[in-house]
């Protein structure tokens, strides 16, 4: 007999393979959704609007949200997102990006865009995604309150193709649902023709040897990364990837400016004298 769990997931991945994409309605519930407008709430008072056409002159965007809404962790690292992300990135993935968008009435379309080239790669498409994105819906996504827009099936699109109107779609789902897509896939936010603003919460995650969009390790400081799990701290860098090492710090794991405790098994008992100065700089206090 099938596992339900498994025939989802498939279900999931082969839409994102089709399209693009794939929509999970109503994967958190409202105690979640009111708590992390809670914490979100100092930072969305209406002080700093977007600094161009890009963030939106009428919308606001939170940053380093691990260090702000401590509750984000629960979707960044929601199992049913983590299984199709383990099936679509190799072992070892981060967090690349992790912010809230507030999108205010009368704010216009952003230009349409993918989420995998901040770094400039050259590496023309199609191409394989280096990266996945998740918007996850705290309020209705409406046909006029600023809903993400998507085209469908543009993860296979050359470089140089552009999308008319018509084949650009508004992203229609309920609060507390996440739509899960690929970084090469053309999509923006919509404009907000509505009376009311439209919050979400957007984490996104790249291949582990890539640079994170975000500064995860400087935005979340082993301070902070302390009260977060084991998978939540190695999406956020503070990890290593095999073969290789890489991901370092003074020679030994990362893990180490959280746990001065952590033994991997490269440890082997050895010190690094140059991490003592930093774990005492960074060290959590002790009810961090």
């Amino acid at each position: 007999m099938a596992d339900p769990a498994t025939e989802r997931l498939a279900h999931h991945l082969q839409r994102i393979e089709v399209d693009g994409f794939t929509i999970l309605p109503k994967l958190i519930g409202t105690d979640l959704i009111d708590q992390i407008k809670q914490e979100l709430a100092p930072f969305l008072a209406g002080q700093h609007p977007g600094r161009n056409d890009f963030e939106g002159f009428h919308s606001e965007r939170v940053y380093a949200l691990l260090n702000k809404a401590p509750s984000v962790a629960k979707i960044i690292e929601h199992p049913t997102i983590l299984a199709i992300l383990d099936a679509l990135l190799p072992p070892g993935f981060l967090l690349s990006a992790a912010l809230a968008i507030d999108v205010h009435p009368g704010e216009t379309p952003q230009p349409l865009h993918i989420d995998d080239n901040a770094g400039n790669l050259p590496y023309r498409r199609p191409r394989a995604h280096f990266g996945i994105s998740t918007i996850w819906a705290l309020d209705d996504f409406t046909a006029d309150n600023g809903a993400t827009e998507i085209v469908a099936g543009s993860h296979r699109w050359p470089e140089e193709r552009q999308a008319t109107e018509a084949e650009i779609t508004k992203v229609l789902m309920p609060a507390g649902s996440v739509i899960v897509f690929l970084g090469t896939l053309l999509h923006r936010g919509g404009a907000n023709r509505s009376s009311t603003d439209r919050l979400a919460i957007t984490p996104q995650y790249c291949m582990p040897g890539l640079r994170q969009i975000e500064n995860m390790t400087l935005a979340v400081p082993p301070s902070v990364a302390a009260q977060y799990s084991s998978r939540v701290q190695a999406l956020l860098g503070y990890s290593t990837i095999d073969p290789g090492f890489m991901g370092y710090v003074d020679g030994v794991h990362p893990k180490r400016l959280i746990d001065t405790n952590y033994q991997g098994r490269r440890a082997r008992g050895l010190e690094s004298p140059g991490l003592a100065t930093l774990s005492t700089e960074h060290q959590p206090s002790a009810n961090a």
